[in-house]
């Protein structure tokens, strides 16, 4: 194993559990959503706002599609999946894992759908962008890990590392 790559909706947890699965590993941390800012200099609601939505997603696939990094856990955007090139690219390089969360779960986590930063048509509900994206995260994941609202992030970190060994 090289790198792991964490895929899943935004507010699943993707950032915050490949922290602790990088120290748990003795990896190092990169998430994409820092590096597209940096690249963009301006953070993501910005150039959502600036640039729209194809400018974001094209920043991110170049992102996707350039990360060379080795012994790294990868906390990916969620709508990095969008981007089949960035996704072929990430699979190489490592093992994608799925962050599993319910939409009730993300729901309750992502209250700030307009201003976070999160890549999504105008028109489209947080219910519409999870009904979209799950079949990808699917498609994409080597391993997946269920996430619900009565764990904790030890726990979760715990079933990271099994999915890692196991699967």
């Amino acid at each position: 194993m090289n790198n792991v790559v964490l895929i899943g909706m935004p507010g699943s947890g993707k950032s915050t559990l490949g922290v602790l699965l990088a120290k748990a590993l003795g990896y190092s941390f990169i998430d994409t959503d820092l590096v597209i800012s940096r690249k963009a200099e301006m953070p993501l609601q910005k150039i959502l706002d600036t640039d729209g939505l194809d400018r974001f997603l094209e920043l991110e696939q170049e992102v996707g599609c350039e990360l060379e990094c080795d012994h790294t856990v990868v906390a990916t955007g969620g709508s990095m999946v969008l981007s089949e090139s960035a996704m072929k690219h990430l699979k190489e390089i490592g093992r994608v894992v799925y962050i599993d969360v319910p939409f009730d779960e993300i729901e309750r986590r992502v209250t700030n759908i307009t201003t976070r930063g999160i890549a999504f048509h105008r028109d489209e509900t947080l219910r519409n962008v999870y009904d979209n994206r799950v079949p990808l995260y699917e498609k994409y994941a080597d391993a997946a890990i269920k996430v619900s609202n009565q764990g904790n992030i030890e726990d979760t970190v715990s079933k990271l590392l099994e999915a890692l060994i196991f699967s």
